[in-house]
């Protein structure tokens, strides 16, 4: 059963083979990682989970990271920023091996949750027009397209999620 967890050092083994599927230079959207970051030794591994856990610490003006972990392998991550972005409030990603399964649904409805708990009521979440597994994600989530941007990346849908207090979270079927 796969579980969503804080960014810790004791899956740096499981987290670098996770790192590795995805592939060089492939963005890998809900674990923070920056181009700069160095993730490969344990120190530097340790500093990139240290910095991300104290974001979240930062409050209103920080993120929230969880990594979808099962049976201690690292399936994906989720980011839910505190404050809105124009790259979307929340964003998440599955590693390649690990797709299909309904994982990004399922994290999406629990981090909605978290959301919730930090006070915020509206969302903007956002993927690429051709990502239609990803658009699916979010409208199984209550997301309502509000429109398709032209962006530096591409073309991009935007929707909102309109979070209730007793929205219950997505399944995973």
């Amino acid at each position: 059963m796969p579980e969503l967890i804080g960014p810790t050092v004791r899956l740096h083994a499981a987290w670098l083979e996770a790192h590795e599927e995805w592939g060089p230079g492939v963005h890998e959207d809900g674990f923070g990682l920056e181009p700069g970051d160095e993730v490969e030794s344990p120190s530097g591994f340790a500093d990139w989970v240290t910095g991300l856990t104290g974001r979240e610490r930062a409050g209103r003006a920080g993120c929230t990271y969880r990594w979808i972990v099962e049976d201690d392998r690292v399936l994906g991550g989720i980011a839910l920023r505190h404050e809105p972005s124009p790259f979307g409030d929340i964003g998440y990603g599955i590693r390649p091996s690990a797709r299909g399964r309904g994982l990004a649904t399922w994290a999406l409805g629990r981090m909605l949750g978290e959301a919730r708990a930090l006070g915020l009521d509206r969302l903007l979440l956002v993927c690429a027009v051709g990502n239609l597994a990803s658009a699916a994600t979010i409208e199984r989530n209550g997301g309502v397209l509000e429109d398709v941007l032209d962006t530096e990346l591409g073309l991009a849908r935007r929707y909102r999620i309109t979070l209730q207090p007793d929205q219950a979270p997505a399944s995973t079927t």
